[in-house]
């Protein structure tokens, strides 16, 4: 039987999770790069308005996330959990038609943000003194997102496919690109904005384009043929709801992103530190934490086939085996950057240009208190994806919310109203502690079903 053939049911889970993991959080670290490097040559060449515009025009980026995430997770689950099952036939489709729906969804949103550019620069908080910079990045880098969606997505097909070495080329190969023409066009050609953003959109359809050959000519678990890629309701339905729960919580984020934005520049604009500084200094702390999210995600996408494949299978101590490793090597790797961010929040800064004395004084103060519990916030990610990586993602999507929504953006809106800009800093402890409870309680309690699971299994096969 395929259960029996497939190391994925069969090796050690240790040393699956090394095979899978280190490449997924390769490639979730150069994904996060993009957006750091960005900054860090604008912050150097433009200055702290420049670093504001970058921060503006991010919920775009997390949008393409989002999209990514839903199809991307969603047809690599549905196929890990079909062939789990023995359903060689039906896998394919989740492939065919979530690389589809990939493509369609870039170029919508291509689209939609060249027509509608400046009222949505204008919803994400963008000032007047940074509006023109956040103009001249997002024309330009809107034309990447359908290649940043692919890339993004795409990549799960492929771990799933059990080429995780692959995902992260990908990743590695736009970065570097990235990176050089980054020096090339800003520093080299003195382009600011435009190189930076011209930097990022090569480097994004190199990685696309690497993507589409692959899935074409090089995917081996199954046979993809033409009708593989033709859309179908129940398909797109099936594999959409499973990747639901990271969609919503990319989506979260999205929202996060434009109400903190918007505060920022109004309760800026009545502190000492003004509009400019507030979003320019916590856009590099949120960018920053993007490191620890990618260990953090990197590590569940890595455990996301084991859990898939295992939990089809009924082999539910594998499946418990997986998401212990992810969560415990998730909590070490961010107590570390914990540590760093208390002690080195200035040097920390510094990376990305200089600025004023009350630049430093926010950015301080905002990577001290706001990341307190990121060690145990980075938790979630993974305890979601193995929500979602077992097929039941309504469970993904309460913890998505409990984080984002229903915790985190009262608190970031009614704490001001008291605190002024400090309240936006404290809101992100309060809320990362409870929603980290709530994570614990549901993964101790999804064991416990795993348990009664397992039991009955075995007086099954003792029956029969």
């Amino acid at each position: 039987m395929e259960t029996v053939r497939n190391p994925l049911g069969t090796e050690p889970v240790g040393r699956l999770m090394t095979r899978f993991a280190i490449p997924s959080i390769i490639a979730m670290l150069v994904g996060a790069l993009y957006n750091i490097v960005d900054q860090l040559f604008i912050g150097h060449a433009v200055g702290t308005d420049g670093n504001a515009a970058t921060n503006i025009a991010f919920p775009l980026s997390t949008m393409c996330i989002s999209v990514a995430l839903m199809f991307g997770v969603g047809g690599a689950s549905c196929y890990n959990l079909s062939l789990g099952r023995g359903d060689t036939k039906k896998a394919p489709f989740f492939i065919g038609n979530s690389f589809v729906m990939l493509v369609f969804c870039g170029v919508m949103l291509c689209t939609v943000t060249e027509i509608f550019l400046d009222p949505l620069l204008t919803l994400f908080g963008a000032p007047e003194t940074v509006m023109p910079y956040a103009q001249e990045y997002v024309r330009i880098t809107a034309f990447g997102f359908p290649f940043l969606i692919l890339t993004t997505g795409g990549g799960h097909f492929l771990r799933a496919d059990g080429s995780p070495g692959m995902t992260m080329f990908c990743s590695i190969i736009g970065a570097v690109i990235n990176t050089g023409l980054d020096a090339l066009f800003v520093f080299g050609f003195s382009w600011g904005m435009t190189g930076a953003a011209a930097a990022t959109i090569i480097g994004q359809i190199i990685s696309g384009c690497i993507v589409i050959w692959y899935v074409f000519f090089r995917f081996h678990t199954s046979e993809l043929t033409k009708e593989h890629f033709i859309p179908k309701a129940a398909v797109i339905l099936r594999a959409a709801a499973i990747g639901l729960a990271s969609f919503i919580n990319q989506i979260a984020i999205m929202i996060i992103q434009v109400v903190v934005n918007n505060l920022l520049k109004y309760y800026g604009s009545l502190s000492v530190y003004g509009d400019a500084i507030p979003l320019a200094a916590s856009g590099i702390v949120m960018k920053v934490n993007q490191i620890v999210f990618s260990f953090a995600i990197g590590l569940g996408q890595g455990s996301q086939p084991i859990e898939s494949f295992n939990y089809g299978a009924q082999k539910y101590p594998r499946v418990k085996k997986a998401l212990l490793l992810a969560a415990g090597a998730s909590f070490i790797i961010s107590l570390i950057f914990f540590i760093c961010f208390q002690v080195f929040p200035r040097q920390i800064l510094s990376l990305f240009g200089n600025g004023s004395e009350e630049y430093f004084a926010f950015g301080e103060n905002f990577f001290r208190i706001f990341l307190l519990f990121v060690p145990f916030v980075s938790l979630q990610p993974v305890a979601s994806t193995f929500f979602t990586s077992i097929g039941k993602p309504i469970k993904g999507v309460v913890l998505s919310l409990s984080r984002q929504i229903l915790l985190f953006l009262p608190l970031v809106v009614i704490l001001p109203i008291f605190f002024g800009i400090d309240g936006i800093t404290y809101a992100g402890p309060c809320g990362d502690f409870v929603s980290s409870i709530i994570a614990i309680v549901m993964v101790i309690a999804e064991f416990s079903d795993m348990k009664k699971r397992e039991k009955a299994l075995i007086a099954q096969n003792i029956t029969e």
